[in-house]
Order: C-alpha cells, then structure tokens, then sequence
C-alpha cells in the first residue's frame, strides 16, 4: 500500500497532522510519504499563501473571521465561483504527473481544504483512481470542505456527523475516528513522574501554550496568572516565538515559571499539568483531550477556531476565559472547586480520540483491501 498525504503550511496543524500519519505509517511499514502542496507546485504561491494566512490572522483577526462568515453563508449559486477555480491552474500539471508517473499511490490523504480542492480538481486525471480521504483538522466543518469530492472524511467526532451532512457531504462518507496525533499522546504517566522527568517541583502545574504562531498576548496571559492567589507553577512553551520567549524570560514574575521555546515532549508537560491554557487549535485540542488534560481556552482565531470554542463549551468540555472571566477567576474557581474539574474530564472523555491515528491507518488498510478485491474480481 502507498499513501500520498498532501498538505499546506499555512499554520503548523496541518502540517503536524500529515507528519503524525506519515510516521505512524511507516512505523507499521506502509510505503508513505508527505509535502506541502503548493510548495511542491509553486514555492512562491506556497509562501504567498502562508504569508497571507499569517498576516490575516494574526495582524487582522477580524477580517479573516469576517471572511470566514462570509464562507458559512454562501448560498449553492455561488459555489461555482469558490477556491475550486483557485486550485485548478496550469500549476496543476506538476502535481498530476508526480501522482501518475512517479509515486502512485493506491490512497492520498488530504490534510487542508486547499489540497482537497487541488484533488478534487485533477481527480479525473489520475489515471490509477486512488481513493480519497479529507482529514478536517477542527472541531467543525470548514465551510470549503462542502465543495470538494473526496470518498471518505475523517471528523474530530460523531458529534459533527449532523452538521456535516448539513454541509451536503454523504453521512457513508464521514469517519469520526478523531484529528490525527502523534501516537505518544495516547499513553498517561502519573503527575509526579512527569514532574520528576522534568525535573520540576511535585505541586500544582499550569501549562501554557502560545500555538506555532504566537497569536494572542501570551505575556499578559502569564502575568495574569502570577497574580492568583493560588498556589501552582507555570510551563510556558513558545515554540520557534524566540521573541515570546524572551519577553517572557525578562518578566519579573512571584510564581516559578519554567519557560521553553521548541520542544519535543509536550506529552510528558501535559501530564504534569493540571490544566493547559491555550487558543483552541484543533490539533492541541485533540492532544489535550488524548491526554485528559482540562483545557482553559484563549485567543481563538475569528473563525474555525470560534467554532471550536463552540463545540467545546457545548459539549461541557473546556472553559473559556474572556474580558468578563479573566483567567485568575477561572484558576480560583477551578482549583477551588474539584467537581468542576472532575465534570470537565467527564465530558472530555466522551469526545477524546486518544487513538486516532492508529485507527486511521487500519482505516486506509482497509480502503486498500476493498480496492484490491474490487480489482481482483
């Protein structure tokens, strides 16, 4: 079995998701590989797209969700005029030929809207007729996912299942099996052997994540937690924000605070901690909920990430914090009231997909087997 898995680098999620697959893939020994799509196609729209992605969501949130909304309501007549038509240009061709002539592959996977659309654009040029699976990496249906034509859609949950087929995707289509993670985040190792892994104090934990673009004021976010009167140490992680991370660093802050750019081990810190605030990116989303991990929400993107904060404050699995309920009131409260926390890991564990990727690659073995016996016979 070959599985081609495409991807854009426009914020790390996708990404992330595409390597987790393909290692996990390999691991198993299935022939796999990933690329960013346009890059493969077009460095230069590759680097347009994301430096367009970055600037909009990070220097005009507003008009990117505005943008967004604008998608959610669309009417049928106006589709033909939508991202399709982006996708299917002449730089095309580059991609097609890699597909017919030098990989093959019997699935390709498709981790970002763009690369779906790319796909569903060349489907009738692919002369092996490989199947087809979107991964949509939130906790919603973005609204382009309507407008392409893959076999099977891989959900976050079944609790999407509705929603989707509002969006007119086949309910045969759809595969709640969870966003893809790093298979790592599917084990639990108790607090205090956390804590002595990281060489951190054995007492109440707060994890903060900034997400791969450094959105939001994470330093305002810090020094609001070292005005609580509770007790707990923080973990900030900055990612590649070497700027974050030492302004963080120059912070004159009560609390200890361990403060870290990159890091290969953000398993072991979600279980040391006893909550994580972050911005509701799907895929830490789906590693906090893995790992059981309460989750304090911040800085959503206007858009699919509002729709995440949605799907999570529904479903009684996260707090959010806001002007109106500052994150030291939210750790007070949290910490003071055990029932809370307790409530918040029962509802995670209904939502949690802790072996997605897994269960995603027994999913495409699968795909395979009925090819081949369709072939065969």
């Amino acid at each position: 079995m070959k599985v081609l898995i495409l991807t854009i680098t426009a914020g790390q999620g996708h990404n992330q998701t595409a390597k987790a697959i393909s290692e996990y893939l390999t691991s198993i020994g299935v022939e796999s590989t990933y690329m960013d799509t346009l890059e493969y196609v077009s460095p230069v729209l590759a680097e347009t797209v994301s430096n367009g992605y970055l600037m909009s969501t990070k220097a005009m949130p507003k008009l990117y969700g505005g943008i967004y909304q604008m998608a959610e309501k669309r009417d049928m007549e106006y589709r033909s005029h939508s991202l399709t038509k982006i996708t299917d240009t002449i730089l095309s061709k580059k991609l097609v030929k890699y597909i017919n002539e030098e990989f093959r592959p019997d699935i390709i996977v498709c981790t970002h809207i763009f690369s779906a659309l790319l796909i569903t654009q060349i489907s009738d040029r692919l002369i092996d007729n490989p199947k087809t699976v979107g991964i949509i990496t939130d906790f919603t249906i973005h609204p382009y996912w309507e407008d392409s034509a893959m076999d099977y859609y891989i959900t976050a949950s079944e609790l999407l299942t509705n929603q989707a087929v509002k969006k007119s995707i086949a309910e045969r289509k759809i595969k709640p099996l969870g966003i893809p993670i790093k298979p790592k985040f599917a084990k639990k190792i108790s607090k205090a052997e956390a804590r002595k892994i990281l060489d951190i104090e054995d007492k109440s934990t707060v994890l903060v994540m900034s997400g791969s673009m450094g959105y939001g004021n994470v330093v305002d976010i810090i020094k609001d937690l070292d005005k609580s009167k509770e007790d707990f140490q923080i973990i900030s992680v900055c990612g590649y924000n070497d700027k974050l991370k030492n302004k963080i660093d120059g912070l004159d802050l009560k609390k200890k605070i361990y403060n870290h750019g990159f890091v290969d081990n953000v398993d072991i810190m979600m279980d040391a901690a006893d909550c994580i605030v972050t911005k509701p990116g799907g895929l830490t989303s789906s590693e906090a909920l893995a790992k059981r991990v309460p989750i304090l929400m911040v800085n959503p993107i206007p858009g699919q990430e509002d729709r995440n904060v949605e799907f999570f404050l529904n479903n009684g699995a996260a707090i959010k914090i806001s002007s109106t309920y500052p994150i030291d009131e939210a750790m007070y409260q949290l910490m003071n009231n055990p029932e809370r926390g307790e409530t918040l890991k029962e509802m995670i564990d209904v939502i949690r997909k802790p072996n997605s990727t897994a269960d995603l690659a027994e999913f495409l073995m699968q795909i395979y087997q009925d090819r081949k016996n369709q072939i065969k016979y």
